[in-house]
């Protein structure tokens, strides 16, 4: 396990990105962990594609940059690869998480590792929605814990439940633990 992880996400604005990168970083500040949450603002709009960033170490972080060749890339959405490389800059080897009810074998990334969850299955099923969307964003924090092992499913789980009270906590640790009892590895 590196040192440091570099993740970056891809979704569509309102899919709850940026809050991802967020939970995941508070999740390893749970641990004891170093983390930074970076997200990307433009003339984002509901709909348009959306990027955020994360970093997570066991020391002190002194680089305050976007992430350029990240350890793992997680897709919200996939129809985003009709638009954008998802693969660019990742590292060799490198981790790709997909949103989708594909199985790992069904994407072509040569040179990568891929895995797929249900996050927006899950989250119709437990009745997550935003704006009339599903959420997914801690189904996929959830899938990125248990593929990574970067952070436990009980910091995600604690970290979630401190941002949201009550029963949408519940529902979305819920999310994030089948995201990280159901995620396929390729």
């Amino acid at each position: 396990m590196p040192d440091l992880w570099e993740v970056r996400f891809h979704g569509r604005g309102g899919q709850g990105v940026v809050t991802a990168s967020r939970i995941l970083v508070e999740s390893a500040f749970l641990e004891g962990k170093w983390g930074q949450s970076i997200p990307m603002f433009g003339a984002e709009r509901r709909g348009a594609p959306v990027s955020a960033f994360a970093r997570i170490s066991s020391s002190e972080i002194r680089r305050h940059s976007q992430i350029y060749n990240p350890d793992v890339v997680a897709v919200f959405d996939p129809k985003i690869l009709k638009v954008l490389d998802v693969s660019e800059g990742l590292k060799k080897n490198g981790l790709l998480i997909f949103n989708s009810v594909k199985g790992p074998e069904e994407f072509d990334f040569r040179g990568f590792r891929v895995a797929v969850v249900d996050a927006s299955g899950i989250a119709i099923k437990l009745g997550l929605y935003f704006a009339g969307f599903p959420a997914v964003n801690t189904a996929m924090v959830g899938a990125i814990a248990k593929v990574t092992g970067m952070v436990s499913l009980n910091s995600v789980m604690n970290s979630i439940k401190a941002n949201w009270s009550g029963r949408i906590g519940e529902l979305n640790a819920e999310a994030a633990r089948i995201a990280y009892n159901s995620i396929k590895v390729g």
